[in-house]
């Protein structure tokens, strides 16, 4: 197994007894009595218990579904002012997580990483952030109206990937922007490597500073010893986390915690119920109710599965000709269930791996870049899963290796620097524009937020001068075959400010 990625790191918590509440699932279970007690319905969600939905969806995934897919009634809470069975799953999240307060999201990371902008940053406010930062990113600092001065991960030539902020990284952008009362970063990336965090969030708290973290990608990391550090651990003060990337939780739910000291916790809720539908799905607030519980009880066990298979595979790619994965002796604070497969020695990209893996071998990957094809391993794999990728990737690696190593791949390069910023990304958003063809937007202001997607991460963020070198950039990517989000559907036109 791999030794821990941190040494300060604690113990991972031991399965938690009943008395501490962790075998409760008080939200699902209040609905679960709900539909047993087959009370007439009259009142929303219109299909009225699955009675009125399609009969096809309804075979397809069979009828107890839509049984709990309710609501807000006194029986079950309501998330806009829980005071019920929602209050006391989300304080057993709380306990679990190691947060003075835990709150459901059901829109996403990207709803919590705009509460969290807004809680701590007024309009015109500077906040500091890491550039390697997620499209909400952009969107919440539009919405929250804060100013944003970016600083860079450095970018490592043999991976071939940009790593994850150092500690020496914040401080210095940390000691040129005094006036920023708060630093948002991401870690982990979307490749697993994560931050130094625990001195980059002492160095920002002494500078009086809150301390925002995009944990998308982590929410499994407090429960294993042999994990980097997670946010909480470290000390960030409201740390936002996708429960449905990594554990148990259904796609679209996230949890929201905070530390209270440096973060207002009513001003936090009050922009949650702004932000936040009146009408959220139960099914998915059931899936974080659910996944808090197993992982508080079991998250070590499934955990030590998931390591144990993840290292399995690395061992087994690297052994591949022409495969290269990374792991802890080219980075020590790696999340090992992330797999970055280095495919460049095939004379292939790693768009055109993806798609052999998933048209071939019916193998769907998470992500690709030019270099890379990106596998998460989670709780939810079995070892017959590792050995179809395996199998899947000697295939193809004998295949290309014997028609095409005569044709390296060209590399894009490296993701040009932002162009200078005119407006604040509100700003230039809610400023008149039109579109323009790309090849001529050179020192235009962009009015869109353009990402490679995914992973999400901002080429153009709305107010920023757009270079020629940006351009270029663009332009090879497109020709690499990646999506770009932001542009029109041709890739050829985009909004910039009159």
């Amino acid at each position: 197994m791999p030794s821990p990625h941190d040494p300060h790191k604690p113990a991972a918590p031991a399965p938690l007894t009943p008395p501490d509440g962790q075998y409760k699932t008080p939200l699902f279970d209040a609905m679960v009595a709900l539909a047993e007690s087959r009370k007439v319905s009259f009142h929303t969600p219109g299909h009225k218990s699955g009675k009125g939905i399609s009969t096809r969806f309804r075979k397809f995934v069979g009828p107890k579904i839509f049984s709990i897919d309710l609501t807000t009634l006194d029986e079950v809470d309501s998330l806009q002012k829980p005071k019920g069975v929602i209050k006391e799953a989300q304080r057993l999240a709380a306990l679990a997580y190691g947060a003075d307060h835990s709150y459901f999201l059901i829109n996403g990371t990207s709803g919590g990483v705009h509460a969290m902008l807004a809680t701590a940053c007024r309009p015109g406010e500077t906040v500091l952030v890491a550039r390697n930062a997620h499209k909400s990113v952009v969107t919440g600092l539009i919405l929250s109206g804060a100013s944003p001065v970016y600083f860079s991960p450095a970018f490592d030539p043999k991976l071939q990937l940009a790593v994850n902020v150092s500690r020496d990284e914040v401080k210095d952008a940390i000691a040129a922007t005094p006036e920023a009362r708060t630093l948002l970063i991401t870690s982990p990336n979307y490749y697993g490597l994560c931050a130094e965090l625990r001195p980059i969030i002492e160095h920002a708290h002494k500078q009086n500073m809150t301390v925002l973290l995009d944990e998308a990608h982590g929410p499994h990391l407090r429960f294993h010893k042999g994990l980097p550090i997670s946010g909480l651990e470290a000390g960030a003060d409201l740390v936002v986390q996708s429960t449905h990337k990594i554990i148990g939780g259904m796609t679209q739910a996230s949890m929201l915690h905070a530390k209270a000291g440096h973060v207002n916790l009513d001003r936090l809720a009050q922009n949650l119920r702004l932000l936040q539908t009146t009408s959220p799905s139960y099914i998915l607030m059931a899936s974080l109710d659910l996944a808090r519980m197993q992982m508080a009880t079991e998250g070590e066990k499934l955990l030590e599965t998931a390591i144990f298979l993840a290292e399995d595979a690395r061992k087994r790619i690297n052994r591949i000709p022409g495969l290269q994965c990374f792991g802890h002796h080219d980075h020590p604070h790696l999340d090992v269930t992330k797999l970055t497969i280095q495919v460049r020695d095939l004379g292939l990209t790693g768009f055109q791996v993806s798609q052999r893996l998933n048209s071939e071998y019916r193998v769907q990957a998470e992500m690709a870049d030019p270099f890379h094809v990106l596998v998460i391993i989670s709780i939810g794999d079995r070892k017959h899963d590792i050995d179809r990728l395996v199998d899947a990737l000697q295939h193809i690696a004998k295949d290309s290796i014997q028609s095409t190593s005569d044709r390296p791949i060209t590399n894009p390069g490296i993701p040009p620097a932002p162009g200078q910023r005119i407006l604040t990304p509100r700003e230039a958003f809610l400023a008149d524009h039109h579109p323009i063809p790309l090849h001529e937007s050179a020192g235009k202001t962009s009015a869109e937020v353009v990402t490679i997607y995914p992973p999400g991460i901002a080429l153009l963020v709305p107010g920023e001068v757009i270079t020629s070198e940006t351009i270029e950039y663009i332009c090879r990517l497109t020709d690499f075959g990646a999506t770009i989000d932001g542009l029109d559907e041709g890739n050829t036109m985009i909004r910039t400010v009159k």
